[in-house]
């Protein structure tokens, strides 16, 4: 048994939980987050808990058991506090600005990078070195983040580049003469 997916989830105060088919939609303060998950776990609202259960024992339902849990998890999480990535920028001369719904970066290519922020996604950026990537679902937050971040990804031997604030990058020593 799946001991991530046998966990009831917990709905929290000013959450509703509307659970049709395979079909889970989730509201609350921050806004709505619908998801369709595969017609084979049973998915039932109980007493304030979200329960998702697995028809039998085979590999694959046992994989998505777990999974489903999480997902519905996370979309409680984020209609609740919502979720953010902090972006750190290194490099001389490397730097962003926010211009309406719109990311300017410079990132040292001959032209500026502009990215147009996604719907239901916010970009904050409080200084020219830093980005703050917010909300309520998680993967389109991780994934936004990401493509940021794969503009110019941090190199291993002066750390240039776009980081989460949280990476350590593991630095290598550059050359050395010969004698």
């Amino acid at each position: 048994m799946s001991r991530i997916g046998k966990k009831p989830i917990t709905i929290l105060n000013g959450v509703t939980v509307d659970v049709k088919g395979n079909e889970v939609t989730v509201k609350g303060s921050k806004g709505t987050l619908t998801r369709t998950f595969v017609p084979e776990m049973k998915i039932t609202v109980e007493d304030g808990h979200v329960k998702v259960e697995r028809p039998n024992d085979e590999k694959r339902n046992k994989s998505l058991h777990g999974l489903t849990r999480t997902l519905i998890n996370n979309m409680i999480v984020g209609v609740t506090e919502g979720y953010e990535k902090t972006l750190e920028i290194n490099g001389v001369g490397y730097k962003a600005a926010k211009q309406g719904k719109k990311l300017n970066l410079s990132l040292g290519y001959s032209h500026p990078v502009v990215f147009n922020d996604p719907d239901g996604i916010e970009t904050q950026v409080p200084d020219e070195r830093t980005i703050i990537v917010k909300g309520i679902d998680k993967e389109k937050v991780g994934q936004y983040a990401a493509e940021i971040r794969g503009m110019r990804g941090p190199e291993p031997y002066k750390g240039k580049g776009i980081k989460y604030k949280d990476e350590h990058i593991i630095r290598k020593v550059g050359k050395t003469g010969k004698k």
